[in-house]
């Protein structure tokens, strides 16, 4: 009888070279690739009904229309096919790690800045001190995935999909005119919301 960590390491071993020999599929979200962002994926399948996905999201742009959109994000996600994988409908469960430079929804607008005292700063020129403000960080992610994978041909496919999630995000937040914080916490900033985190349309491309 073999002892246990060579049945481990044997067991282990095939499970990759079974991974590794199953049909694969890549990706890239067409919604996104257009304006520069880049978000691509490998998919296999573990059985005939669950598969695992390996994501990248790359937003490199440092001002978009003005705004702060800098995400470096990587995802891991299970799937689950209700008839066969790399078809129809699933449902997934996913959990990804971001590091952003960014300006959240709510400070698109520039504001004006208040002092310690909580009165406008006043500029040079006598006009109230206004700009914008940004945020850098990171956050983790945990949530759920629905969506369809259409079969074009025996290569070609189509994944559409969405994705919400609880966000717990630490992050420091700066005015954009001077770099300053704004925030006036010492370390990080904390935050936890349940937003859609993730979704598109890819194209998939099976390479075996």
């Amino acid at each position: 009888m073999k002892p246990l960590y060579k049945k481990i390491v044997l067991s282990g071993s095939l499970f990759f070279a079974a991974l590794l020999n199953a049909q694969t599929e890549i990706k890239v979200n067409t919604l996104f690739a257009p304006v520069g962002i880049y978000n691509i994926a490998v998919e296999k399948p573990i059985n005939n009904k669950i598969s695992m996905q390996v994501e990248a999201f790359v937003s490199p742009w440092k001002s978009f229309n003005g705004r702060n959109l800098q995400i470096y994000m990587g995802t891991v996600e299970g799937r689950y096919y209700f008839k066969e994988k790399m078809k129809n409908w699933y449902v997934g469960t996913y959990v990804s790690m971001a590091a952003f430079n960014l300006q959240k929804w709510n400070y698109w607008k520039d504001k004006p800045v208040f002092d310690e005292l909580g009165q406008p700063e006043i500029l040079p020129d006598g006009s109230v001190r206004v700009t914008g403000r940004y945020q850098k960080g990171l956050a983790f992610i945990f949530g759920i995935s629905g969506g369809y994978h259409f079969t074009i041909n025996n290569n070609w496919g189509l994944d559409v999909y969405a994705g919400i999630g609880t966000t717990q995000s630490f992050y420091k937040g700066y005015f954009k005119d001077n770099g300053e914080r704004y925030d006036g916490a010492k370390n990080f900033n904390k935050s936890g919301e349940l937003i859609p985190t993730r979704g598109g349309l890819m194209l998939t491309y099976r390479i075996n």
